[in-house]
């Protein structure tokens, strides 16, 4: 896209300029200087949205999985096609490294949408039955409706593909509200989409926090699935309740890395740096919380720390960079605010700055001594921060490990299978990973507990949670 582009919003499978004619600035987190401007959109760019998603659904709905699979196909082969496109697109909107987006992002994107095409055709309800005399029952799994969803900044164009995904392979239409600071991709991504999904389909309107609000208070959406803050989920909750609609939350998180003196060492620090920097940490997901026996502590701090030394973060085309900038100048501040906060007893091992002048970059950082009432242990830096501490025994491992308000992800190190299979019964996490951390795959589910909200991306149980259950009983005798 072309510097100072005026984007524009695509509903009913075309673009569209917003009604309330508003535009924001979107800005290059590697420079700071604005490249675009994108529609905030306001009620009346919603409801029209919403009517043609509404409109489209009453077709939709009745396409067969065979023609809803066709098209998901369709659109996957022509998303891996125009994978340039959309890197850069990708890139230029977050300023991520170019090599790492198009080889870690884009392809799971098309595997995904593949996973939904095929799983659109295998849904299945439980088997018809006399559990009464004389009438028989079965089961209709029916696509919900209009879903209305909201996507982040971290990965926006992953995170439109989880979304859309399940919902239109169950037969649903969606209007999608990207981040205001990251809308690029997913307005390419409805472009793409448009050649071979009915007008209405998938629908995006872009804009702010209050655009956002509109979409989820409107009275047609069935289901309203938000990835983001913790905050943002409790918005949406409250503004989906006063009609009952279906949510499907995930939001942060505050993964536990917990390393055991058995532990490789050095495979797991070199592991955790990854997982805990790769995209600046800005990952509900991140191994951003490490707990390590007594045994292993200080080695563990020191490998993990050379680690960082030796991570560079950087401009999207420079090399061996693993990460970019942060999103925004707000999101700087904020990692910035809890390194500033740091209690006394804690220890900057490296890191803990900025990097230069422009732009929202900040150096790969480690941190020791922390204590489990500590801000950074109980809230999400979602930044290039991690924090060790030293556990004495499994069960206050277990103990710090659950002792926050988030429950998304975690991982456990160590070469004893029975420790290994009583932590991942005794964490309280959707996902535990053992002597690995941040792997996905299209056919595991994705989603927390707690805080870190419900529903599933990813897997059948995706698809599920975007399908209404409906009893049919016929009187056989009558």
């Amino acid at each position: 896209m072309s510097d100072q582009q005026k984007l524009r919003n695509f509903v009913n499978g075309e673009y569209v300029d917003p009604v309330d004619g508003g535009y924001a600035d979107l800005v290059d987190p590697c420079t700071g200087e604005v490249f675009a401007q994108a529609p905030v959109s306001g009620a009346a760019d919603v409801d029209a949205a919403m009517r043609a998603a509404a409109t489209a659904f009453e077709t939709w709905r009745d396409a067969t999985p065979a023609e809803r699979q066709r098209a998901l196909l369709k659109f996957a082969d022509a998303v891996e096609a125009r994978a340039a496109e959309l890197v850069d697109a990708e890139v230029r909107n977050t300023g991520k490294p170019r090599q790492l987006t198009a080889e870690e992002e884009l392809p799971p994107a098309v595997d995904e949408l593949r996973f939904f095409a095929g799983a659109a055709r295998v849904l299945e309800g439980r088997s018809a039955g006399e559990y009464l005399a004389g009438h028989t029952s079965y089961v209709r799994r029916e696509p919900i409706g209009v879903c209305a969803q909201v996507t982040p900044w971290n990965y926006p164009l992953m995170m439109a593909v989880w979304k859309i995904a399940p919902a239109l392979a169950a037969g649903n239409t969606v209007v999608l509200k990207p981040s205001d600071t990251t809308p690029v991709s997913t307005l390419l991504l409805a472009e793409i989409a448009a050649e071979f999904f009915p007008p209405g389909v998938f629908n995006v309107v872009c804009g702010d926090r209050d655009t956002g609000r509109a979409l989820v208070a409107h009275r047609t959406p069935q289901l309203v699935s938000i990835t983001g803050s913790t905050r943002a989920g409790m918005e949406v909750a409250a503004a989906a309740a006063p009609d009952l609609k279906r949510t499907h939350l995930e939001l942060g998180g505050k993964a536990p890395v917990v390393i055991f003196d058995d532990a490789d060492i050095a495979k797991a620090a070199e592991a955790i740096a990854v997982g805990g920097y790769f995209n600046a940490g800005q990952d509900c997901t991140a191994a951003t919380r490490v707990l390590t026996g007594p045994g292993v502590y200080d080695d563990f701090v020191a490998a993990l720390t050379e680690q960082a030394r030796n991570t560079r973060t950087g401009a999207p085309d420079d090399a061996d960079v693993l990460y970019g900038p942060l999103n925004n100048a707000n999101q700087l501040a904020r990692v910035r605010g809890f390194v500033d906060r740091l209690p006394d007893h804690a220890n900057v091992h490296t890191g803990g700055s900025r990097v230069g002048e422009r732009g929202f970059f900040y150096a790969p950082t480690v941190v020791s001594g922390v204590r489990q009432a500590d801000e950074i242990i109980q809230d999400e830096v979602f930044g290039p921060v991690i924090t060790v501490q030293r556990f004495s025994d499994e069960d206050e491992a277990v103990r710090w490990a659950n002792g926050v308000e988030y429950g998304l992800s975690a991982s456990v190190w160590t070469s004893d299978h029975g420790r290994a299979m009583r932590m991942t019964r005794r964490l309280d996490f959707g996902c535990v990973w053992v002597n690995t951390h941040i792997p996905f795959v299209s056919e595991m589910p994705h989603g927390g507990f707690k805080h870190s909200g419900h529903g599933k991306d990813l897997s059948m149980y995706s698809l599920e949670d975007y399908t209404r259950v409906k009893h049919v009983m016929h009187n056989i005798e009558g």
